[in-house]
This record gives structure tokens, C-alpha cells and sequence, in this order.
């Protein structure tokens, strides 16, 4: 006798068929089911999710070697400049030097056109000469005084490495030991400006 096969219920789902599971909802004790993964992130302003590059492009090699020569030239002018300014410095620093010595030979004038007027009269009296030369040493005192480089020549002061060079020690009961007695040279000026020390003789200590 033939067998028919039996028809299925329609009341109830075939658990095999995914439409209907997705119909009546997940069954008890069995987790629901995902689609899988298909390799790609989820896409944003219609770019894909996966391998889009982020930030700005990288610079193409011309801009870098645009970028290269104007560093190079601003590099160039900088030496350039530099080099100028050295030179100006040069030129400023030799014209204040030639003022200087301009100024220095001004101020000794009147003290030889002093000189060559007492050679004038050196037939005259011998002692109008002599005050005549003291006059002029005077004046060139004067004039390195006003330089900047007084006159040292002082005796009975104590001695003082920095202002006067021994030339001698002797004994002199009248002079307090390590003064000076005599003045062999008078120094000038003081300190950094000072043109040469006085050399003197020092009484010797007991």
C-alpha cells in the first residue's frame, strides 16, 4: 500500500527555515543568531570604514623643495647681513680710533710750538730758558692730566705695587721704612689706564 508522506502542520514553524525563526523570535536556551562579520568598519561621509587615511595629504616633493630654498635663502641673507654688520663695525670702530689719535696729537700742539719758541730764545738768558722749559713740561703734564694720565710723583707716600716700581731699597732714618725717598721716573695715570709705573727708591725696613 503506497505511503503518502504527511504534510506539515502550518501551525507549527519549522525551526529549520530562518524566516521563521526571525518570526516567532529566539527559542529558549538558544542564543540568537548574527550575521557575520564581512571585513568592513562601518563607512562615514561615504568613505569606507577600513584603510581610509586620516589627517591632511603628506606634502609632495615639490613643495619640499620649495620649502627647502626658501629656508636656504633667508640662511644666505642672514650670512649676508651678519658679514655687513661685521664690516660696518670694523669701519666705526677704525674711524673712532683715528679721532682719538686726532684729538691726542691736538692737545700735544701747543706744547711744541711752546718748544720750538724756547729753542728761539736759547741765546737769551739762560734763566728765562730754564723757566721757559718748566713752563712747557708743565703744560704737557697738564695735557695727559686732561687725557686721563695724571702725573706721579709724590715722595713720603707709602709704597704701592700697583703705582710705583722699585728701583733701589736704602737707608734713610728719616723716612718711615717702606716709603718712598725719591722719584728716579714719574709714572702715569691709574689703575687700567695707567701709561707706566713711577720708579722709586724705598726706605729699607728694620
Amino acid at each position: 500500500m503506497p505511503i503518502h508522506p504527511k504534510n506539515p502542520d502550518p501551525a507549527v514553524p519549522d525551526h529549520t527555515d530562518p524566516a521563521s525563526e526571525d518570526a516567532v523570535g529566539p527559542l529558549p536556551g538558544v542564543p540568537p543568531r548574527s550575521d557575520p562579520p564581512t571585513g568592513r568598519g562601518p563607512a562615514t561621509d561615504g568613505q569606507p570604514g577600513l584603510g581610509a587615511a586620516g589627517g591632511d595629504p603628506a606634502p609632495s616633493e615639490d613643495e619640499y623643495t620649495a620649502e627647502l630654498k626658501e629656508l636656504e635663502d633667508r640662511w644666505r641673507r642672514a650670512l649676508a647681513d651678519l658679514d655687513n654688520l661685521r664690516k660696518r663695525h670694523a669701519r666705526e670702530l677704525e674711524r673712532e680710533r683715528r679721532a682719538e689719535r686726532s684729538r691726542t696729537a691736538a692737545a700735544f700742539l701747543p706744547v711744541l710750538d711752546n718748544l720750538e719758541l724756547a729753542l728761539t730764545h736759547a741765546g737769551a738768558d739762560p734763566g728765562a730758558i730754564v723757566e721757559g722749559v718748566q713752563a712747557v713740561r708743565d703744560q704737557a703734564v697738564n695735557v695727559l692730566a686732561l687725557l686721563g694720565y695724571p702725573r706721579h710723583a709724590e715722595t713720603g707716600v707709602a709704597f704701592d705695587p700697583a703705582r710705583h716700581e722699585v728701583i733701589g731699597v736704602v737707608q734713610d732714618p728719616d723716612a718711615s721704612p717702606g716709603t718712598v725717598v725719591d722719584v728716579l721716573r714719574p709714572g702715569y695715570g691709574d689703575g687700567e689706564r695707567q701709561l707706566r709705573p713711577a720708579a722709586v727708591t724705598v726706605a729699607k725696613r728694620e
